[in-house]
């Protein structure tokens, strides 16, 4: 189809255009800089990278643990003020190029304005996929008061910079407090990443992050959540745990990987961490499965290795060891709940918090 006869959406709607910047003069702020506060980065205070693992860890990393580690994912800029506008300026790794995930999810940022624990989604920026960068216009009200602002950043692409636009005038102060100082840890895969969230509010991690007013920290590795111990003693330097979630079966198709990970990545938690719950759960039902179902030998085998593992550490004397059957998190029509029939859309991440909620809060806290 020639450009000439495309639909012009842009012109003929006006909410599906990019947005806007800010039309009134504001003052940039780097969210690194007090009284701002990034979470879900354990090692940015060391390093001031926008990054999930530590750039240079004492064991080296899989190579594409190591880049994906670049991703947002989780990572969130946390402040109050009294400013009537709030925008955000971003610098990409690079463009868009998913072709399964919005670019509002892959490289987008969306805003949640409201007290600790009753946060509620405001908007999500809308820009040009070609480019690497962008600024954008957030958040503006008429009505001038404090307000607790909570930014996601992006799922899958990396950032080079952010920075936070507010009014030159406005008074900016420390978040309202999480519920606790320690921090949800969830390991995992693509999923646990973020794909294929509409926004990146909509990742499993960043709802569970709001259901339960605590930091999470996501650390899904797209196609690469293979349970290496070396990946496993990076995650142990973690400060201030308050649960290890392990969310990797999706990425162990062998059974045999499976067996030889889980109790290991364990062990080395463990050791590093005694008395912090432990929670395995297994992977959530595909879409397709009601036609073509998982190969019922080799599905109950993933299901005997993880819990057999739990089991084994908890009559070793173990009882913060605990296993979770992510099978049932979806619903009966999970079907409707993939957006490829293995990654979740926004209803299947809201079922998946909401299935986790009561199991990860009572482990927590």
């Amino acid at each position: 189809m020639p450009d000439s006869d495309r639909p012009d959406v842009e012109r003929f709607d006006r909410n599906m255009a990019p947005g806007a910047s800010s039309a009134s003069p504001l003052s940039w702020h780097s969210p690194a800089d007090p009284p701002f506060h990034l979470a879900g980065l354990p090692w940015f205070e060391r390093e001031r990278r926008f990054r999930r693992l530590p750039l240079k860890p004492v064991d080296l990393l899989p190579e594409a643990v190591d880049r994906l580690a670049d991703s947002t994912a989780g990572a969130q800029v946390r402040f109050r003020t009294d400013s009537p506008a709030v925008s955000v300026k971003v610098r990409l790794l690079a463009p868009a190029g998913m072709v399964h995930m919005p670019a509002t999810g892959q490289c987008g940022c969306d805003l949640y304005v409201g007290p600790a624990g009753s946060l509620r989604y405001y908007s999500t920026t809308k820009y040009d996929v070609k480019a690497d960068s962008y600024e954008i216009l957030m958040f503006e009200h008429s009505v001038r008061q404090v307000r607790n602002f909570t930014i996601n950043l992006p799922l899958y692409q990396g950032i080079s910079n952010i920075s936070v636009g507010l009014s030159a005038d406005a008074s900016i102060d420390v978040p309202e407090p999480y519920a606790s100082n320690r921090r949800v840890v969830i390991y995992g895969t693509s999923i646990t990443q973020g794909g294929c969230a509409s926004r990146p509010g909509m990742a499993y991690t960043n709802i569970l992050s709001r259901l339960l007013n605590v930091e999470v920290v996501n650390l899904g590795f797209s196609g690469n959540g293979r349970g290496e111990p070396e990946v496993a003693r990076t995650i142990a330097g973690i400060e201030r745990p308050g649960l290890f979630v392990l969310d990797y079966e999706a990425n162990c198709h062998d059974p045999e990987r499976l067996a030889t990970t889980l109790p290991e990545f364990i062990r080395i938690l463990r050791a590093a961490h005694a008395g912090i719950p432990i929670l395995v759960v297994s992977r959530i039902r595909f879409g397709h499965e009601h036609i073509q179902p998982a190969d019922p030998a080799a599905r109950l085998r993933l299901l005997d290795i993880q819990q057999s593992a739990v089991e084994s550490f908890r009559k070793a004397g173990d009882a913060d060891v605990h296993f979770f059957n992510g099978s049932v998190l979806l619903g009966d029509d999970y079907d409707e709940c993939t957006v490829d029939s293995v990654h979740p859309n926004d209803l299947g991440f809201y079922r998946m918090a909401r299935g986790l909620e009561p199991v990860i809060g009572e482990l927590f806290f």
